[in-house]
């Protein structure tokens, strides 16, 4: 049974309180929620010990989807056990999931204003910079950790990943599946293994659409996020932009930026277009579904997780997976910058990209600082895309 190990452990009150404020606050991404977390399990409260924090880090970082949250969930679980994961978990995720689904009225209504238009494309015009940022700080520990015998494998993966999420839109899928099952038959020469562990994710490919198209996207969302939520951008921009037609570039570019300026994981992008596909049912459906995969994960395979953490084949398919993914969030670039409409645009993108790759400003300021300066164009009369 899940227990804090140095001091008495919180009520289910204390724990939707405490982490109901980390999900409040959270702006940044997983590295502000692993702090945060950090801060209050480990420093203030001590009801972790610091090796428990880093091998829950080590855990969730075997599991596809947002790992923050599931870091968040299993944290909760280790101190409350399975209720204390679902209260945990819903603290963490729910502030966020009302600030974006508040913004996505706003940003996503039939004629917005002509300034929250510009805002929208200014700091969509950002994401692409912000991706490429992403993928690079994913990339740049599996590169560190690779021995020199397995990088240009990793090298070979990640270029797979890159080109993928350029080109191969809902079929990236395949690429990150096929990476691992590459590495998996290249160390551990078992074969038979694959089957295992790839041929049931092949189902969410392959799975009919139908009335269940927006479920079915999400759950892609929140099963097979390798590497962290940016990875799943171009499988969402398919579906919502190319394949079913629930928004516009522009409208999906505004999503991911609003995706990265609320608190909470990135993965609560998939409400937006939800919204958009549904309105606010479609986007709390949307949501629910690719948050549930994290929730499963937890419940029913937290107890075996030092287990998976010393076993070959999962840690085989999944040194596959990690960097073809790194590969495909950078990739992710091309379509979100392919996907502006004015030159003005352009010159936001490069403004951010030094912001962010060369000077190393953080993600969130900069974001708000484009939406910012989309404010000013669109004000000043600039075209806005139809």
């Amino acid at each position: 049974m899940a227990a804090a190990d140095s001091h008495s452990a919180p009520s289910l009150g204390e724990v939707a309180r405490q982490w109901g404020r980390i999900g409040t606050i959270g702006f940044g991404g997983p590295p502000a929620h692993i702090a945060l977390l950090r801060d209050l399990c480990v420093v203030r409260r001590q009801w972790l010990t610091e090796d428990d924090f880093e091998r829950a880090i080590a855990a969730t970082n075997i599991l596809p989807g947002p790992a923050s949250t599931q870091l968040a969930i299993y944290c909760a679980w280790r101190l409350r056990g399975r209720k204390g994961a679902v209260v945990g978990g819903l603290g963490f995720i729910l502030p966020g999931l009302v600030a974006i689904l508040a913004l996505s009225v706003l940003f996503l209504a039939g004629s917005p204003p002509r300034w929250v238009r510009g805002a929208g494309m200014g700091a969509g015009a950002a994401v692409a910079a912000v991706a490429v940022s992403a993928g690079l700080g994913v990339a740049r520990p599996i590169w560190r950790r690779a021995g020199a015998s397995r990088r240009p494998r990793i090298a070979l993966y990640a270029l797979a990943g890159g080109l993928g999420a350029a080109t191969a839109g809902p079929w990236l899928v395949l690429v990150l599946l096929g990476a691992a099952a590459v590495e998996l038959v290249w160390e551990t020469m078992a074969p038979r293994a694959i089957g295992v562990h790839v041929w049931p994710l092949l189902g969410v490919v392959v799975a009919p659409g139908g009335t269940g198209d927006l479920v079915w996207t999400a759950l892609k969302v929140g099963a097979l996020a390798f590497g962290g939520g940016f990875v799943i951008i171009p499988l969402m921009q398919s579906d919502a932009v190319s394949t079913y037609h629930w928004m516009t570039h522009a409208q999906f570019l505004s999503a991911v930026a609003l995706g990265q300026v609320t608190p909470g994981p990135v993965v609560q992008t998939v409400a937006v277009v939800g919204y958009a596909a549904a309105g606010i049912p479609g986007g709390l459906l949307a949501s629910a579904v690719a948050f549930l995969p994290s929730f499963a994960f937890i419940l029913i395979g937290a107890a075996r997780f030092e287990r998976l953490l010393r076993n070959r084949r999962v840690g085989a398919f999944l040194a596959g997976a990690a960097p073809a993914a790194a590969g495909a969030i950078v990739g992710s670039a091309i379509p979100l910058a392919g996907a502006l409409s004015q030159d003005w645009q352009y010159g936001i993108l490069a403004a951010a990209a030094c912001a962010v790759l060369l000077f190393g400003r953080s993600v969130v300021p900069t974001l708000v600082a484009a939406g910012a300066i989309g404010t000013v164009v669109a004000v000043l009369g600039a075209p806005l895309s139809a």
